[in-house]
């Protein structure tokens, strides 16, 4: 090497070793003829054991024809940038993103510059967000079985259709989301039909949670044969005491017949009203009595259950207002009356082409998707 080629080198060694990246330079027959302080500290040798050496010569033999070819991009387009690593002398590998470009001294010698970023922080970001990928996608994976076990639990206390002696039950249960917080009953027994509707405020997890919890204690209730204004009382009081918050409350509407069918037991808290059809009048409405549940000790009134007379051909429709809450494209509720007119509509059907057809003229009236859970239970005497 030339005098005046070795002060170029040095006036360029002086500028390069002012940056913050690892630099090289490599003369036409590809040595190494200067590498800057960064570049040392990277490859971990001293610039003695480092210099006159050829790049691939410092490489593993498995990964030499890589390094060549991309050694390749540099001398015959003049650049090239790539991820690569920087081989240590302890036998780590340091990743960097390689910029390698040609230039030439006065004499037109060429030269190639190498620069080498040290990017071991971003791969080790990298490789943490894929391990945290990795975990949310397992624990993803565990909802989703969670909520596929949850959804059939939920669907467990959806009201189940029958027939009781003379009266027919037709039933329909359809969360907002997979799971939500209404449930029903329809209970034969041998002496009596108990229909009850309950509806827990919210939807999703925590709501199907709470309902579950105030099923189980309902169907005790019902097993024991309790009063339904009492039952009432005992949820309400037992909500209160072990699941009470400000974050929630629930609703019910609860029908018991008993084997004559000549009359039936209502109680309400909270709950739109049920409403009793019969042919040629107009729907004849149930309404709550009490208060909604689970906030306050006293919500349940005094004579909660009241006994009305029914007869052969009467209908009776309970629901949550997942059906009455729904809103036209010009803003209008359809609220119960809306409902009551389009049950009075449609009574004349057998019961579960009234079902199907309440369903629809509810959908028909909203504007967009159902927003809250839909219990729907249709008891008819024949």
């Amino acid at each position: 090497m030339g005098s005046s080629q070795q002060a170029w080198l040095d006036q360029i060694g002086t500028i390069l070793e002012t940056l913050n990246q690892g630099v090289i330079l490599n003369d036409s027959l590809r040595r190494i003829v200067f590498a800057n302080s960064v570049f040392l500290d990277m490859i971990q040798l001293r610039a003695e054991d480092l210099l006159r050496r050829t790049v691939t010569d410092l490489y593993p033999p498995e990964d030499v024809p890589k390094l060549r070819e991309l050694i390749g991009r540099r001398e015959t387009g003049g650049q090239a940038r790539y991820e690569f690593y920087v081989p240590q002398a302890g036998g780590g590998r340091l990743p960097v993103v390689v910029t390698s470009r040609q230039i030439h001294d006065p004499d037109g010698g060429a030269f190639g510059v190498v620069t080498a970023t040290d990017i071991s922080e971003q791969k080790r970001a990298e490789m943490d967000l894929r391990e945290a990928n990795s975990l949310l996608l397992a624990r993803q994976r565990q909802i989703e079985e969670e909520l596929m076990l949850a959804e059939r639990v939920q669907q467990s206390l959806a009201p189940k259709s029958l027939r009781w002696g003379s009266v027919f039950v037709e039933t329909y249960y359809q969360p907002v989301w997979s799971i939500g917080g209404d449930y029903g009953l329809v209970i034969p027994g041998d002496d009596c039909l108990d229909v009850l509707v309950c509806d827990v405020s919210g939807h999703g997890i925590s709501s199907a949670l709470v309902a579950n919890r105030i099923y189980s204690e309902t169907m005790a209730h019902i097993e024991r044969g309790t009063e339904l204004g009492s039952m009432l009382q005992h949820l309400n009081h037992f909500v209160v005491q072990n699941l009470a918050s400000s974050a929630f409350y629930f609703t019910m509407a609860a029908a018991r017949f008993d084997r004559s069918c000549r009359s039936l037991r209502f109680a309400g808290a909270g709950h739109p009203p049920a409403m009793i059809i019969r042919q040629g009048e107009a729907p004849q409405l149930l309404e709550s009595k009490s208060m909604v549940l689970g906030l306050f000790e006293n919500a349940v009134e005094a004579g909660a259950a009241v006994e009305t007379p029914v007869q052969a051909g009467d209908r009776l429709v309970i629901y949550t207002d997942g059906l009455t809450e729904n809103f036209n494209a010009r803003r209008e509720m359809l609220g119960i009356d809306g409902l009551a007119e389009i049950v009075r509509g449609v009574s004349g059907l057998p019961l579960p082409e009234m079902k199907q057809q309440i369903l629809n003229r509810v959908a028909a009236w909203r504007d967009g998707p159902a927003t809250d859970d839909v219990s729907l239970v249709i008891i008819e005497l024949s």
